[in-house]
């Protein structure tokens, strides 16, 4: 069940005013404007009025900024305490206008609704309760804001609406494919955990997100490994947030499919694996970067470079971990994923500090700036000779270098095709048959990656959900 934020201070005048609107609608004569939700199940037309952007208020429970608000812990603080209060509401209008990944910056996609609202005005209505609380709309009501616009249309919810409600709606509007601005990553990840725990299973979360369930199990492994990475980073006051990891989505569930398929061979190499690739992506390195660490990545490549203050010496091998009242023990943490563990608590902590303390200039925000250069360099002077030695077992593994050639191929194929038009060379039926040979071909391949691929990514998703579309 959701956090239940009350009754804004405006709620009697709002329901009041939304009141005589309806009572107006209904008895005119003109076409009525209607909204389609998913009310507890079944859809719902709600009716469409004008109300004055003035007069709502926006959301406090919105999943659209829900990781972004921890960017000021302090307004955060207020936004949970009194979530109708001017400056809590100047807090979410301050979030729904900036990046997700980085929220003292303008987002650009804010910037082009505002623009598109400023000469096409508002295509779709948003959707609010009976007193004035946004359920859906709220960065449009945002940029009308910004606009100097007055009113915004807006479709009503029933009287009954409960926080459940206008949580369960907000989510199954965001949700339809023809959304203009997407939850980020981060947030649609909070989503599927909160409808996760309400109870649901993973296969109807996933159904509720347009995804495979084991996309879904996948996005909630990536959360729980966030959540932990925080916990760990935490440096008395400095700490990582969810927000931090905003633009790392792809490099997150690389991490998930390789340590999958890892830990089929072996539990211990896969936990180093994620620890080692983990680190990576806390320092910045790119997706292709990232994909050379293997499990034997530091002991091959890093130990050597790393310099004394960033050495985490394996401990002996402890005979085992005690069960309190049980009289039995479990096998305790392998050295070698302790090691990699101690490692990447190292640059957690240096990141937090430097992210919360960059411009403050403390001794200890040098110290973790000398950390963190220090391991990056590390790091990057070990993938040199990892890079090195992966280009070599690729030539083994040509298979995508052929994908990337016939990508090619077919970049110069439009090109062809561009010149052939102008010049009326085109033969439209042997380009045609070249075509269905190549729908046929790669049939073929998605076939065989079924035999193949046992965790695809989104690239091989994408070849058999298609091929699966057609019905070949």
């Amino acid at each position: 069940m959701g956090k239940n934020f009350g009754r804004p201070p405006l709620a009697d005048e709002n329901k009041t005013l939304v009141d005589e609107r309806l009572k107006e609608v209904a008895a005119g004569n003109g076409v009525r404007e209607t909204l389609t939700v998913e009310w507890r199940t079944q859809p719902l037309h709600v009716e469409v009025i004008d109300m004055p952007v003035d007069a709502l208020y926006y959301n406090p429970a919105t999943h659209r900024i829900q990781a972004q608000r921890s960017h000021d812990p302090e307004r955060d603080k207020l936004l949970d305490e009194s979530p109708w209060a001017p400056d809590s509401q100047d807090y979410l209008h301050h979030l729904l206008r900036m990046l997700p990944e980085d929220p003292s910056k303008e987002d650009p996609a804010f910037r082009e609704l505002t623009e598109s609202l400023r000469t096409d005005r508002q295509k779709e209505p948003g959707l609010i309760t009976r007193d004035g609380i946004l359920v859906n709309g709220n960065t449009r009501r945002a940029a009308l804001k910004e606009l100097g616009v007055t009113n915004i249309r807006v479709g009503v919810l029933p009287e009954s609406c409960t926080w459940d409600d206008i949580n369960s709606v907000e989510l199954s509007l965001q949700l339809r494919p023809d959304q203009r601005r997407e939850y980020s990553y981060i947030n649609r990840l909070l989503a599927m955990e909160e409808q996760h725990n309400l109870g649901r299973t993973l296969a109807d979360v996933a159904r509720e997100f347009r995804i495979r369930t084991q996309t879904c199990e996948q996005d909630l492994w990536v959360l729980s490994c966030l959540r932990d990475l925080i916990e760990r980073s935490s440096d008395g006051s400095a700490r990582l947030r969810l927000l931090d990891f905003e633009k790392h989505q792809e490099k997150l569930r690389e991490v998930y499919r390789r340590y999958s398929k890892e830990t089929l061979v072996s539990r211990d190499n896969a936990e180093r694996l994620k620890e080692t690739r983990l680190a990576a992506i806390v320092l910045e390195f790119s997706k292709t970067d990232v994909r050379l660490i293997e499990p034997d990545f530091r002991e091959r490549y890093l130990d050597k470079r790393l310099p004394a203050a960033l050495r985490t010496e394996a401990a002996a091998p402890a005979a085992g971990v005690a069960i309190p009242g049980l009289n039995r023990t479990v096998k305790s943490t392998a050295p070698a994923v302790a090691q990699a563990k101690a490692l990447t608590d190292i640059i957690l902590k240096a990141k937090a500090v430097t992210t919360v303390e960059d411009a403050l200039l403390t001794e200890r925000s040098k110290t973790a700036a000398e950390t963190f250069s220090a391991a990056h360099e590390a790091f990057e002077s070990a993938l040199e000779p990892a890079g090195k030695d992966a280009r070599v077992r690729k030539r083994k593994q040509a298979a995508q270098d052929r994908i990337t050639d016939a990508c090619q191929d077919i970049e110069q194929c439009i090109t062809d095709l561009t010149l052939a038009k102008a010049s009326g060379s085109l033969d439209e039926e042997a380009f045609d048959e070249a075509v269905l040979s190549l729908r046929e071909t790669l049939t073929k391949l998605a076939v065989a990656t079924q035999r193949s691929i046992k965790a695809p990514g989104d690239g091989v998703s994408w070849l058999r959900e298609s091929v699966r579309k057609e019905g070949l």
